[in-house]
């Protein structure tokens, strides 16, 4: 049996659910998980839906059935192979805790993607990449060269298929454009500290002005800078006895796990842009711990 994931998005209005639900039905198919959400702010309605095809039924036949449905509510869908892992590439610079971080949990399964490859500014992590068998794509980047280097990346993301891009601390920015062909396909992580603590050592800023909570963010990148709609956070509580150091350490692994914690949403399609915000579906019980971050 197949299983496989449908999402929706599009105008709230009576019968969604049970069109959807009729339909898989009618088709052999067997809800296991349903989260939905309607927005009444925009007026939009979100679904996903976990579901196993248990008569054997091809996705391409399911795509098919269901588009008159999709015609009828104006639907925006895609359903999914729960069974396909997303081809992810890496970004980094030279602060590596959230790729070494991220580079664990895949090769223990926790994290089940394809990663086609790292691209980075610098060799700092050539070896640790090359030593788990991942191709490794050095492209500098300056002032000069920054249109032709971005071009070089698109280049690898072409060639690779990569589906989603991960700014695992990459400290370069990105084109409006690449942001714009990427749109909804590149996740980015930052200590939570901005806009109060930019620049240089936002640590050691933090560390200077006695804050209390550490923080980090992830989000989809966008053209405006770390203000993409936001995906996950999270904070760590700081007390007055703890060094600048203490303040790097433990924002190093906060950043981490929400990083790890987005792109598992992301992968597993728990996860809807809307408007400058997300809906982000909670995984559902039977899988939660796989999803368990940190």
């Amino acid at each position: 049996m197949t299983s496989y994931v449908l999402t929706v998005s599009c105008k709230s209005t009576r019968g969604i659910v049970a069109a959807i639900s009729g339909y898989l039905a009618d088709e052999g198919c067997n809800i296991v998980d349903s989260s939905q959400f309607d927005d009444l702010d925009t007026g939009k309605f979100f679904m996903r839906v976990s579901f196993i095809s248990e008569e054997g039924i091809s996705r391409d036949k399911l795509l098919k059935g269901f588009a008159p449905i999709a015609e009828k509510f104006a639907m925006t869908f895609e359903m999914h192979d729960s069974a396909h892992r997303m081809k992810v590439m890496l970004m980094v610079s030279r602060f590596g805790h959230c790729l070494n971080d991220l580079l664990y949990r895949w090769k223990i399964g926790a994290l089940p993607i394809e990663i086609v490859g790292v691209v980075s500014n610098h060799f700092d992590y050539q070896k640790v990449v090359v030593n788990h068998d991942i191709p490794f794509h050095h492209i500098p980047v300056t002032k000069a060269n920054k249109p032709q280097a971005e071009a070089r990346i698109m280049e690898v993301v072409e060639q690779t298929g990569t589906e989603l891009i991960v700014l695992a601390r990459y400290m370069q920015i990105l084109s409006d454009s690449m942001c714009q062909t990427m749109s909804g396909r590149i996740i980015n992580i930052h200590h939570s500290f901005l806009p109060s603590f930019k620049g240089a050592n936002p640590y050691k800023q933090a560390y200077e002005r006695g804050v209390k909570l550490i923080g980090a963010t992830a989000h989809y990148v966008t053209a405006d800078l770390d203000e993409g709609p936001i995906i996950e956070q999270d904070l760590a509580r700081i007390t007055h006895a703890q060094s600048a150091e203490d303040y790097v350490s433990i924002g190093r692994d906060v950043e981490s796990q929400v990083l790890a914690r987005a792109i598992h949403a992301h992968i597993h399609h728990r996860t809807f842009i809307n408007g400058n915000r997300t809906v982000v579906f909670p995984a559902s019980p039977g899988s939660y711990a796989s999803e368990r971050m940190g």
